[in-house]
């Protein structure tokens, strides 16, 4: 059985990592003209930086229709090609997630299900869709006119217990688990077999998704975990008090952490209007800091959306309101794409510098746990 007892802190040259991937440089480039009005401009920054969406449900969408193109559009969802175009959407990762009261057996069939769906989609979708695991394939997505595809968030529950399913999950190309809904990741924390799937997690560069989980999971994983950590959906408790929001004493974590807050564009969690959006992105940057804040569409997921912000294709009123407010072209490249690839390349790098000093966990629920 691996080392159980594995040091909680990074290596040096992993806690270099920040300084050796800045995803932008200090010395930036503007790509837009200031002269112009802000619309005009946020289309000129996302041409350049595009959005990395951090949570998209339209592989459940999609199980719903019995037909559907989504090179020529599709009206049935929020999402397709065209109107990823439009929007400057580079990337997203597609939620795996499954309805309540799946679990055990039926979860991690479910899960295999929806991973053979967006497989399918994908590769029915060449002109418009990529498949990709790592920062490299998304940038070479984008550079291709393709948006790139990452596989997932899924839920906790697709492991059965098992660390064995989550590398057969990773090797399918899984990038993120969302660690709540389970018995080992749970209001009260992380257990010992919570933590050694953590570290299983680090070994193979599946990122920790944290929006949703309790409050004692997530301080317990900001501890434990060697890469970085994200919240798929997850905005600012002080100005919105859902459960998913996050206080401001755990956003200056995450900073500290160098985690990554992706602020979801929906009416329950942000407000009613774009503006309500920036105002999160304001406060999360404040707070976090401009390296620890992205986006979050959650488009096709079965939720209301802000004025203005409807569909895949809304993004540049979002970041043309944000260069309303005076956000300098530099954060917002690290908003819409930088701090996304900084986080794919932090984890990868944790991944290699792991797998040279642990061998694949064979830890078992039942003797960790009890």
């Amino acid at each position: 059985m691996a080392d159980l007892q594995d040091e909680l802190h990074p290596p040096a040259e992993v806690a270099e990592l920040p300084e050796l991937f800045g995803a932008v440089p200090e010395l930036y480039t503007p790509v837009s003209d200031p002269d112009t009005e802000p619309l005009e401009r946020a289309r000129a920054i996302l041409a350049a930086h595009p959005v990395a969406d951090g949570y998209s449900g339209l592989p459940w969408a999609l199980r719903h229709l019995p037909w559907f193109d989504l090179e020529l559009g599709e009206s049935a969802v929020d999402t397709d090609v065209p109107r990823l175009r439009e929007g400057h959407v580079g990337a997203l990762l597609w939620s795996l997630h499954l309805p309540e009261g799946l679990d055990g057996d039926r979860a991690v069939g479910a899960t295999l299900e929806q991973l053979d769906l967006v497989k399918t989609v994908v590769r029915n979708h060449p002109e418009g869709l990529r498949l990709a695991r790592t920062a490299g394939q998304t940038t070479d997505a984008h550079h291709c006119g393709r948006a790139a595809v990452l596989l997932g968030p899924a839920g906790a529950a697709a492991l059965g217990d098992s660390l064995g399913i989550l590398r057969s999950l990773h090797a399918l190309g899984l990038r993120a688990l969302t660690l709540s809904g389970v018995s080992w990741a749970s209001e009260a924390g992380l257990t010992r077999f919570g933590e050694e799937v953590l570290r299983e997690m680090n070994r193979l560069g599946v990122l920790a998704d944290l929006s949703g989980a309790s409050e004692a999971t997530i301080r317990r994983v900001l501890a434990v975990s060697k890469a970085p950590v994200l919240f798929t959906r997850s905005a600012a408790r002080a100005l919105r008090p859902h459960p998913a929001n996050l206080p401001d004493d755990l956003l200056a974590e995450v900073g500290a952490a160098k985690g990554l807050c992706m602020v979801p564009l929906t009416a329950e969690q942000t407000g009613p209007t774009v503006r309500d959006v920036a105002d999160h992105l304001d406060r999360v940057r404040a707070v976090a800091g401009a390296e620890c804040v992205g986006l979050s569409g959650t488009y096709d997921a079965g939720t209301a959306h802000p004025q203005e912000l409807g569909d895949a294709s809304c993004y540049p009123y979002l970041v043309a309101e944000l260069l309303r407010r005076g956000w300098e072209e530099a954060d917002l490249a690290l908003l819409t794409w930088g701090n996304v690839q900084r986080v794919l390349r932090e984890s990868d790098f944790t991944a290699k510098a792991a797998q040279q000093r642990r061998e694949p966990s064979t830890a078992k629920i039942a003797e960790l746990d009890g």
